[in-house]
């Protein structure tokens, strides 16, 4: 990657688009020059990349705000990234979208690095990063596919205040500070209800069948990820008091018999993968996962890998239980193992 680029990040000052830059250093992209968008009240601060501070402009719906970019990483909402996208096209840059604006445009890639890294080579000017639980979910579930075959998933997410970004972990500490001192709960606002000492079965909006925008991720977007159109997914989703790191159960239901383990053996050796299933050992962080040992770092841990008892003896199945930073993994890391596959790819 001798090339040098220039790579704009909109949304900088958020949870993933901070994360974004730090990331773009850790993975050594050829960044020649940094541009920071964000909305006009950050214009003319900093934000600090290679040991250097680089001033924040206003985030503009105009290729000329574009000019000379060849890479964006968005980390802004839906409604802004469909605002750019235009522009970004027009100024002849690559928009990799962290939003849900394109995730299921069916010329958009929806991409995971490790499992289908060859789909971004058909894109036109947009590629999509996919939903933070569905990434998660996804990397442990797919090495076991090609094991197996995958056709069915249920899975259940235990989803931290992160995946609000920095509002949904400021009212979380926020309610945990007035439980520790007695005072007045602040009224929720990024979430549905208080999340301190509570759980919330909701993420996203309701259809008809009773399933939010959430659930649906899991299999619209694995179905796509995974080629895999006629995968079956049953997923419930809920918000727990955790501040950073997403946790999943799942119960996969494969083509052929796969033993636990096979299972934990294609685990152990499957890309961004961690198996941590060790019953005899002392730590209960060498037994399993958990949100405290995956925050800060990119692995998704896998654990937990048991044989489903309640399965018919003709329905191979396995069940597990994983963890992964949401904001890392989950979100800006991932959107820029997409910057560094494209540019390897050179499309």
């Amino acid at each position: 990657m001798s090339k040098q680029y220039t790579v704009a990040v909109l949304g900088a000052t958020g949870a993933v688009g901070t994360q974004m830059i730090t990331c773009l250093e850790e993975q050594e992209i050829p960044v020649e020059r940094l541009v920071p968008l964000a909305s006009a009240r950050s214009a003319g601060k900093t934000v600090r990349f290679r040991g250097e501070d680089v001033v924040i402009e206003e985030a503009r719906a105009e290729a000329s705000a574009f000019e000379g970019v060849d890479i964006v990483l968005g980390a802004a909402e839906d409604d802004i990234a469909r605002a750019m996208a235009p522009a970004i096209r027009e100024a002849g840059a690559v928009f990799v979208d962290n939003s849900h604006a394109f995730r299921l445009d069916e010329d958009v890639p929806l991409v995971v690095p490790e499992i289908n890294a060859a789909d971004i080579a058909q894109h036109k000017g947009v590629i999509s990063n996919p939903n933070c639980a569905t990434i998660i979910g996804l990397l442990a579930a797919y090495p076991l596919h090609k094991a197996a075959g995958l056709k069915r998933m249920i899975v259940s997410t235990y989803q931290a205040a992160s995946g609000a970004g920095v509002p949904g972990m400021r009212e979380l500490e926020a309610q945990v500070r007035a439980l520790a001192d007695d005072a007045p709960m602040p009224k929720p606002g990024a979430f549905a209800a208080q999340l301190a000492m509570n759980l919330i079965p909701q993420i996203g909006g309701f259809n008809d069948e009773g399933y939010t925008s959430e659930e649906m991720k899991m299999q619209n977007e694995g179905r796509k990820i995974m080629h895999l159109h006629d995968l079956r997914v049953n997923c419930t989703c809920v918000r727990v008091p955790v501040a950073r790191s997403h946790s999943e159960s799942m119960t996969l239901e494969f083509e052929r018999p796969i033993s636990v383990k096979e299972a934990q053996a294609v685990l152990a050796a499957a890309p961004g993968v961690k198996l941590v299933d060790y019953l005899d050992a002392d730590d209960a962080s060498d037994r399993y996962p958990m949100p405290l040992d995956t925050t800060d770092q990119d692995l998704i841990f896998v654990g937990r890998v048991r044989r489903d008892i309640s399965a018919p003896d003709d329905v191979p199945a396995i069940s597990l239980w994983c963890c992964g930073d949401q904001i890392r993994k989950g979100a800006a890391t991932n959107a820029v193992q997409i910057v560094k596959a494209l540019i390897e790819q050179d499309v």
